[in-house]
């Protein structure tokens, strides 16, 4: 490691015992849960799994850099709410961070967390065992190498086990890393933390007009995240951003095949562009390429968030239109997402501050009041027909509105178990 990486490395520990980051409240844990992507139980059941896991199943999960336990306290929740048998392991080199993770975990109750001290390179001496499922968020980007990070953790995962990514992206994060740039000749990483957050929140209180940060509404730690948001955002020592390709480069040159980018249908560009030409050309396009062109028209892309498995352990998706599949929704209830159909049976969805519309058959709102992870979807269908939907239109539609919905992380489906 170099002189500049070891330094990097001083500041960055220094950056999380001063600044744990996000900032979090142990306390507001009796008020609400934190929801999100990756590792989202429910999208590891499907993204990672396929569907076919059972719910009886023992589920051992790692959340390699845990920071201050949002995705920890999150999945450690849905598997005590849905009597999952496993645990989840915390880990991370800050120990200010993993203390705030074991207030969070005390107020809810939750007996189903470990907290080990340590980074990800440490993992192959810790002898912490094999794991079904690995949240890796917020964490790649930061260290010094990322491709010899994952392929530890690659070692780490069970077989057909996977891995819930999320890397910060360029294009919407236009403004931050110029600010960085002048911020590393203002507030060297030698310099004390709370020295470096004095400067950041001078040059912020008389930051130019034209700054392009002023104009970028894609995030907010440095508006709302407190002091932690506005340290990690501008004076993070590392701080790596992916674009689609590099970030396809490093899960292929490690050994791994995506699963999903999240939501999927946010990298079709068909959602971008309606000229039906260009629609056309784009889909003769590989998925690579598409995804690459939606992130350079959307230009909104602040991060990148991807499920991915090792190659050589192959997934297949239980079909959607095996009439035995349950149906179930990802967070939101069936019900709920219907009444936000409009009339002219489109679904309006934002893809942070993109906003699309999504055609859905005029059924879809019926196939959703009706999803609730224990019907199977021959039962649904049965409902439907006695509806008075022709019987031999109930498969096409279902095809179509699961297709769409799924695109967007909506809906899944699952064995019966």
């Amino acid at each position: 490691m170099t002189k500049e990486h070891d330094q990097q490395d001083i500041s960055l520990a220094e950056q999380y015992e001063s600044y744990p980051y996000p900032e979090r409240n142990p306390l507001d844990e009796k008020k609400r849960l934190f929801i999100g992507s990756p590792s989202h139980l429910n999208e590891i059941d499907y993204w990672v799994f396929g569907g076919h896991r059972k719910t009886s199943d023992t589920f051992r999960v790692l959340i390699a850099g845990c920071g201050t336990g949002d995705a920890a306290i999150m999945v450690a929740q849905q598997m005590a709410r849905q009597n999952r048998p496993g645990e989840v392991i915390c880990l991370d080199r800050a120990n200010a961070v993993l203390n705030i993770v074991k207030e969070r975990a005390k107020v809810r109750e939750l007996t189903n967390i470990c907290f080990v001290q340590g980074s990800i390179f440490d993992l192959p001496k810790l002898d912490l065992g094999k794991f079904d499922y690995i949240d890796c968020c917020g964490v790649l980007h930061h260290l010094p190498d990322p491709e010899q990070a994952l392929l530890i953790l690659k070692d780490a995962l069970a077989v057909g086990g996977g891995i819930g990514l999320m890397v910060y992206a360029p294009h919407g994060r236009t403004g931050v890393y110029m600010l960085q740039d002048a911020l590393a000749h203002l507030a060297p990483i030698t310099d004390k933390p709370a020295q470096r957050l004095d400067v950041v929140k001078r040059v912020m209180r008389h930051l130019p007009q034209t700054a392009w940060l002023r104009g970028n509404n894609n995030f907010g730690d440095h508006l709302t995240g407190g002091d932690a948001g506005l340290y990690d955002l501008l004076l993070n020592p590392r701080d790596r951003a992916y674009t689609v390709d590099t970030l396809w480069d490093l899960i292929d040159h490690t050994g791994f095949q995506i699963s999903c980018f999240v939501e999927p249908a946010r990298y079709d560009p068909k959602y971008l562009i309606a000229d039906p030409k260009m629609r056309d050309k784009m889909e003769q396009m590989d998925a690579r390429t598409q995804a690459v062109i939606a992130e350079g028209l959307a230009g909104n892309m602040a991060t990148h968030v991807v499920y991915i498995r090792r190659a050589e352990d192959n997934l297949s998706f239980v079909d959607p239109a095996s009439l035995d599949s349950i149906p179930f929704m990802r967070e939101k209830p069936g019900d709920i997402l219907a009444s936000e159909i409009l009339p002219s049976n489109l679904l309006p969805f934002a893809f942070g501050t993109l906003n699309v519309m999504f055609p859905l058959p005029a059924q879809a709102r019926g196939f959703l009041g009706l999803i609730d992870g224990k019907r199977s979807l021959g039962e649904i269908i049965e409902v439907v027909k006695a509806r008075g939907v022709p019987e031999k239109k109930i498969m096409p539609l279902w095809l179509e509105t699961f297709e769409k919905l799924r695109s967007i992380n909506q809906l899944f489906v699952r064995v019966a178990e």
